[in-house]
């Protein structure tokens, strides 16, 4: 394992999760409080959260739609916003060459060292602004996005990069749970030429703002995105 990689231990406290997909559980390493990382000089130059640092349930729904895909051997996936890399790793079994993505350096480091643990491969890393797309990130034939619209700006910063990462004959699929930005991106992904389809529907628990035992429930959609024929 990479130094940068051996040296999560040292810079974090360290906390283990078990998500389950698809019956199976994969184990998570993540920081053990992602309040504790808040930064107020970050949050003041462009409002960054370390939302990166948990494991949300869009992660997990959209993880266990992928292991139900047909195997895919060489195609390749771009997460957007990857966190803990809970989908990515997902991906990986699938058979795909994943580019994981987020605006977080260190939340780069945890996919990695988490997807070395979970398939004995590092995906392909990358910090990636969305409001500066790389030239170079090139195309997809499939983009993953769990969670991702949680502020209104980013419904048309979101569908842009899906435009412009989406492959021909690509599908984009992403999971929401009802954020303020979801309508307002599904508009701006048409105004693209995007469709979009909802391919799964379930309710979950909130974690981890909702305390266990609670009643907060969310229904988490999957929209699939394809570019419209013409």
């Amino acid at each position: 394992m990479r130094a940068e990689l051996t040296d999560l231990d040292r810079r974090f406290v360290i906390a283990r999760v078990d998500a389950i997909v698809s019956g199976a559980a994969v184990a998570i390493e993540k920081p053990r409080n992602a309040d504790d990382l808040i930064s107020e000089a970050e949050y003041a130059r462009d409002e960054r959260l370390p939302y990166w640092a948990d494991l949300w349930p869009a992660a997990v729904v959209l993880s266990e739609h992928i292991a139900t895909m047909p195997a895919t051997v060489g195609a390749r996936a771009l997460e957007l916003g990857c966190g803990l890399g809970l989908v990515t790793i997902a991906a990986m079994r699938a058979g795909y060459a994943v580019t994981a993505t987020d605006y977080y350096d260190d939340a780069l480091l945890f996919t990695a060292r988490n997807a070395l643990t979970a398939t004995g491969q590092e995906p392909a890393t990358r910090m990636v602004d969305w409001r500066a797309l790389p030239e170079d990130l090139g195309t997809f034939d499939l983009v993953l996005a769990a969670d991702v619209l949680y502020e209104r700006p980013y419904a048309a910063i979101v569908a842009g990069v899906i435009d412009r990462a989406l492959a021909p004959g690509g599908v984009a699929l992403v999971a929401d749970q009802g954020r303020v930005a979801l309508a307002a991106f599904l508009e701006a992904a048409a105004a693209l030429g995007l469709r979009h389809a909802v391919v799964r529907q379930e309710r979950r628990r909130v974690v981890p703002a909702a305390p266990e035992g609670s009643e907060a429930h969310h229904q988490l959609t999957i929209y699939a995105l394809r570019r419209e024929a013409r």
